[in-house]
């Protein structure tokens, strides 16, 4: 099995609502912000090679949306999710599986793109797209405060298409390569890949974790819709993650892209933090 780093390129996100009820003299000083009060962020993604399967985790915003709509999130960089699936030697069509955390519109968004023809069209043709049946009932009938990231053109194609597929109501993995946790803070029924890679575990947190700035457990997103529940799901994942010595690949983290995490008094705190090349 091969792990592949796939960069989609940076967006920018208000500082404040991505650290909750954090004060912006504490969350400055790991994620700074700009005149406009925005912070940077990434798109990373996770690209698992294993013999005949390529498996894709999460895929980016995209670039069909509006210019009006991606002004709000000032795209910018160089990287794109093709670009960086070339770079890999990889194409859109070599793409077996792509599984999706949760189907916001910064993590699948660039699954589904416009043809020649200007129809909607799934990026990865060949692909199976996954998600779970509680989240796809979530995301296709949204609450007012998520409706905004909800997407009808990245989501409802994958169903059109025949693409689309369920992980089991049990949450067992349909893959060989990794287990899923399942977290609901968030959004409901996130799904975070924890992956056996030869005598280590990575787990892909998503949303659960965006950035190394999210460690302490009171800065919570402003964006989760039940944050008394992530500080539950926090605490008991950062215990888990120090007890078994798990790496964390971080999704939205602008500088780093993998950490590890220790007990200190303060609570788990920060311990390493290292480009996923030193693991493989």
């Amino acid at each position: 099995m091969k792990l592949h780093v796939i960069n989609t390129g940076f967006f920018k996100l208000d500082g404040g609502a991505m650290f909750g009820v954090v004060p912006k003299s504490l969350w400055q000083r790991t994620n700074p912000a700009d005149e406009n009060n925005l912070c940077t962020w990434a798109m990373r993604c996770l690209l698992i090679e294993d013999g005949d399967r390529l498996i894709l985790i999460d895929n980016g915003i995209g670039d069909k949306q509006s210019d009006k709509f991606l002004s709000h999130y000032y795209l910018h960089g160089d990287a794109s999710l093709k670009k960086s699936l070339n770079e890999a030697g990889f194409k859109e069509d070599d793409i077996t599986d792509m599984f999706l955390t949760h189907l916001h519109f910064d993590h699948c968004g660039g699954g589904v793109k416009y043809a020649t023809n200007e129809k909607l069209e799934l990026t990865f043709k060949n692909a199976s797209y996954w998600t779970n049946e509680d989240h796809w009932k979530w995301a296709t009938e949204p609450n007012a405060r998520e409706k905004a990231s909800f997407l009808k053109e990245n989501i409802m194609p994958m169903q059109e298409s025949g693409h689309l597929k369920y992980v089991p109501t049990d949450g067992a993995s349909p893959f060989n390569q990794f287990d899923i946790i399942t977290v609901d803070g968030h959004t409901d029924k996130q799904m975070l890949p924890r992956i056996k890679y030869k005598d280590k575990t990575i787990v892909f947190v998503a949303d659960l974790l965006p950035s190394t700035g999210h460690i302490p457990l009171a800065y919570v997103m402003g964006y989760d819709t039940r944050p008394l529940l992530t500080l539950q799901e926090k605490e008991a994942f950062l215990n888990e993650a120090v007890d078994n010595e798990y790496i964390l690949f971080l999704e939205h983290d602008p500088v780093n892209e993998c950490c590890t995490v220790k007990h200190t008094e303060r609570g788990v705190r920060l311990d390493k933090t290292f480009p996923l090349k030193e693991v493989l």
